[in-house]
């Protein structure tokens, strides 16, 4: 009679439970759950702001209209402006802004826009602190315009606004010297004049009046986020001494920039004296080079900026004249000083309106 031989098997490895693996999976996935939950919860939050801050600059301007009706109405006079701020203070006193100069304000504010039907939508778009910046700081019904949008567009703070407004900021871009009408497309023309100033002010560097390039290029690039920031908050940084070869060669540009709404280059060189006519073949050779070998496919031409201590506007103008690259010329200060008044030399009305049609595109 034959033998059976029992086979006998190792001990099996205990199991885990699938609630383990699931566990793991949860831990691994969790920050990218929170960092979703806090977007939705800060944008939920600018959202009820922007939210706030209409509602508040709809009614002060309906105050305002109430005040400018009821002034015109020989029922009352001027002083019903006086007497309606003093109520609303007993009324609402947990509330705030209802002092005479802020119900006045109110007024102003209406009797300021109340005929001008595309500057109307813009007002409530920005905080009723930046109205008042605005209105009490620019008379200039185009400058109110240009730098309401701007507030709108790029998201300054009240101060960062009473700086641009201190700098003439809207006369500068106005005015800066550039060949774009003659190598930008119509599309792009409008951001890229905005995009180029007639003159910078870097005043948060430490430099003496008198220093190298080199000094200067590392002074920006030591304080970049206030470099961006001064040459208008649309730029972000690529390199410096960003290096070309070229049959063999190398070149190097001053500052490479990248602008994300014209989505292009932005080569930066750094002058220290005057302005002088062979920069513009040095800086069309650099732009060149740039759209061959670093710009991508998606991206609109590079675009060039020589930034000069000085220059002459005819000179530059020539020198312009018949360069085929995008290019502007500017110039920069380091200290503030009182900025002379540009107001005689801007462009004719219908050319600043174009500009001003240009910043929401």
């Amino acid at each position: 009679m034959g033998t059976t031989t029992m086979a006998t098997s190792k001990p099996s490895a205990p199991r885990k439970p699938a609630s383990a693996g699931r566990d793991a999976a949860a831990v691994a996935d969790y920050p990218a759950l929170l960092a979703e939950v806090k977007t939705r919860i800060q944008s939920a939050q600018h959202a009820a702001l922007r939210a706030v801050n209409q509602a508040l600059v709809s009614l002060y301007w309906d105050i305002g209209r109430l005040i400018v009706e009821r002034q015109q109405d020989a029922k009352h006079g001027a002083a019903i402006a006086e007497r309606l701020a003093d109520d609303l203070r007993d009324a609402f006193a947990d509330v705030g802004g209802f002092s005479r100069r802020n119900v006045f304000y109110m007024r102003e504010f209406y009797l300021s826009y109340r005929d001008d039907a595309k500057v109307q939508p813009l007002v409530a778009q920005v905080g009723w602190s930046h109205n008042l910046v605005i209105l009490q700081r620019c008379k200039n019904p185009q400058a109110r315009e240009f730098y309401l949008r701007m507030t709108h567009k790029f998201g300054w703070s009240k101060n960062v606004l009473a700086h641009q407004i201190d700098n003439q900021s809207f006369e500068k871009a106005l005015l800066g010297q550039t060949n774009f009408d003659q190598t930008l497309t119509p599309a792009l023309r409008a951001q890229a004049q905005l995009a180029v100033k007639d003159e910078y002010v870097f005043d948060f560097l430490e430099l003496g009046s008198q220093h190298s390039e080199r000094e200067l290029e590392r002074a920006l690039i030591a304080r970049i986020e206030d470099f961006l920031r001064a040459m208008g908050g649309m730029f972000a940084f690529m390199g410096s001494q960003y290096r070309l070869e070229v049959d063999g060669r190398e070149f190097f540009i001053d500052l490479l920039l990248f602008h994300r709404r014209l989505r292009c280059l932005v080569a930066i060189e750094l002058k220290v004296g005057e302005f002088q006519p062979e920069f513009v073949g040095k800086m069309q050779f650099y732009l060149a080079a740039l759209d061959r070998q670093v710009r991508q496919a998606d991206e609109n031409p590079s675009i060039g900026i020589i930034l000069c201590k000085e220059k002459s506007r005819t000179i530059v103008e020539y020198a312009l004249h018949d360069a085929n690259k995008p290019i502007g010329v500017a110039t920069y200060q380091i200290t503030s000083t009182l900025p002379q008044d540009l107001a005689g030399q801007l462009p004719p009305p219908e050319a600043i309106a174009a500009l001003l049609e240009g910043i929401e595109k």
